[in-house]
């Protein structure tokens, strides 16, 4: 139900891990919120103080309700959770400043349950954390970043316990899936000291690395959503000469376009969410941005063929930077008050715009040729060469 990417790892700029609302204790904690891939679960730490503790949302049922998931001890601000499509929430915690612990919490009656899977040993100089939801709802992944590789680990719904499945040179961060399935994966990689480019991960066969973006040689290109559906691809890239939102297509030749529209010079916008189900019509999937000024965060609405985006207030309590669309192109956006402690506030899509004009950013293209005249386009390369079929990729 929506496309989602990866809350607990940082920009690859020396801050990794810092998150709003992690690392310090607070009155009332208010971390974001984990939602499944289709949308009928999700996952937070609820709680205040040194009281913090795992809590379940149901989102698919007439009416949304959380479970609280508390154990003999309460949990700490670092805990990552990730909700799974049966119900179970995987908790990974940092034990001994190296250890990684995983289990599966579920509710029992009164009490709750707890399912110890196994760990994961990562040096002081690494960090470990949770992919986003996997596309089938059984898997979960993490990865742990070390300074010169990234190795990949599926911590739940496999045979015997935590397994390595694939170790990429780089330092990677981010995280995206390509397809239904969770075999593909994109992540941002910073390569012996050079740019970030997005590559794709092929988990079946043995972390084959291809390469997904390169706007320019130089410039950092990261994946920050993509809708398996429809292929839309939400993008940041420095490019144009400073960091801007863009779009492509998986698989196109079309250029990258960076909107106009979605560029604010006193706050900050970061993709969400993508309407699932417009299969094979990027142009006209509804996507939903958090937008970040010194005032506070609201909610924007766009579409790649709009010539504008519109902006709207967020409910209050707003799980500011979560929320997912439906199909049928209704914004559900999740909310905690102390009259509600597990709300969502449904948005209507914005109705059908006009086509925007065509914007491209000037640079060298990557593997083709320039424009015969203006400037010279840029392409998503070689998006046509990930392997997102069974078939032996290009290059």
């Amino acid at each position: 139900m929506t496309a989602c990417a990866i809350e607990t790892a940082a920009e690859d700029d020396g801050r990794d891990g810092e998150h709003p609302g992690r690392g310090a204790r607070a009155t009332e904690f208010t971390a974001g919120l984990t939602i499944t891939a289709n949308g009928a679960y999700a996952a937070r730490l609820a709680g205040g103080g040194d009281a913090l503790y795992a809590e379940r949302w149901t989102l698919d049922g007439p009416e949304p309700y959380a479970v609280p998931l508390p154990l003999d001890q309460p949990e700490e601000p670092g805990t990552q959770l990730l909700p799974l499509a049966d119900g179970r929430v995987l908790v990974a915690r940092r034990v001994d400043g190296r250890r990684n612990t995983f289990s599966l919490l579920y509710p029992t009656g009164p009490a709750t349950g707890e399912l110890p899977l196994g760990a994961v040993e990562a040096p002081g100089s690494e960090r470990l954390v949770l992919l986003p939801p996997s596309p089938d709802g059984i898997g979960a992944y993490a990865m742990c970043v070390g300074p010169e590789t990234t190795t990949l680990w599926l911590v739940a719904g496999g045979a015997f316990g935590p397994e390595r499945v694939a170790e990429v040179r780089g330092r990677c961060t981010g995280g995206v899936w390509l397809d239904r399935t969770g075999r593909m994966l994109a992540l941002d990689r910073r390569l012996d000291g050079g740019p970030v480019k997005a590559v794709a991960v092929d988990l079946e066969r043995g972390g084959e690395v291809t390469p997904l973006l390169q706007i320019t040689e130089d410039s950092d290109d990261r994946l920050l959503l993509a809708d398996p559906d429809s292929g839309l691809l939400l993008l940041r890239s420095d490019a144009p000469g400073h960091d801007r939102l863009g779009w492509g297509v998986l698989g196109s030749l079309l250029p990258v376009r960076f909107p106009e529209c979605l560029r604010l010079d006193d706050a900050a916008v970061t993709p969400f969410a993508v309407q699932p189900g417009q299969v094979l019509m990027p142009e006209t999937c509804a996507v939903a941005l958090r937008i970040d000024a010194a005032g506070g965060s609201w909610v924007g609405t766009w579409q790649p063929m709009s010539r504008r985006m519109g902006q709207l207030a967020a409910p209050v309590g707003w799980l500011a930077g979560t929320g997912l669309w439906t199909a049928g192109g209704v914004l559900r956006l999740p909310y905690v008050t102390a009259g509600a402690p597990c709300g969502l506030a449904d948005v209507e899509a914005p109705p059908e715009p006009e086509p925007a004009p065509d914007a491209v950013v000037a640079g060298p293209a990557a593997g083709g040729g320039a424009a015969a005249e203006g400037p010279r386009v840029c392409r998503p390369v070689p998006l046509q060469q990930a392997p997102l079929t069974d078939g032996k990729p290009a290059g």
